[in-house]
């Protein structure tokens, strides 16, 4: 399996970016945390740094397996604005590979016009974002390549749902056993 590259900019929520990141490599996958600006020192919403990897700039995206999206303000209307982010993003749906967006991200898919005829979650008070799918309020949304989820409170189910769908139910039960989840 490729890269999951996780995007981040100033703003983004901890909880959400941190939980994915930690679940995802201790189920041995590859991730590569991404940042949109210019500096490769993103700060979180509630003024936690944190050195990305690489720049958007400096990536070419080939090895890609998934692409997701922490929440947070400002940092997912920041993801928004990114013309690299939003191409990537696009090629991605036009070649059905996984896409994830939790909290406020899935505002960035929407407003691209991915979720019509969806369904979706993402954090109360986004829904308006969500252009054409059907909001459903749950933790976490699968429908075909497209996995949302609601915010921090549901990171850990969102981060749990991407391993399963990546990597199917073994995987998980074995994540679950080794981080005492029941």
């Amino acid at each position: 399996m490729g890269t999951i590259y996780i995007f981040f900019a100033d703003g983004f929520e901890e909880v959400e970016a941190f939980t994915c990141v930690d679940v995802l490599r201790r189920a041995s996958l590859t991730v590569e945390m991404i940042s949109v600006t210019p500096d490769e020192i993103v700060t979180g919403a509630h003024d936690v740094p944190v050195l990305c990897d690489k720049n958007i700039v400096n990536c070419d995206f080939r090895d890609a397996a998934m692409v997701l999206l922490p929440g947070g303000m400002p940092g997912a209307a920041t993801l928004s604005q990114s013309e690299e982010l939003r191409k990537l993003i696009l090629h991605f749906a036009s070649h059905n590979k996984p896409i994830a967006a939790i909290c406020a991200a899935p505002m960035v898919l929407g407003k691209l016009g991915l979720l019509k005829g969806r369904r979706a979650t993402c954090y109360p008070g986004f829904e308006q974002y969500l252009e054409g799918a059907t909001v459903t309020g749950t933790q976490v949304e699968i429908d075909g390549n497209i996995i949302t989820g609601i915010g921090p409170g549901g990171a850990m189910d969102f981060a749990l749902a991407i391993v399963e769908h990546l990597l199917g139910d073994g995987k998980i039960a074995e994540l679950k056993e080794a981080m005492c989840i029941k």
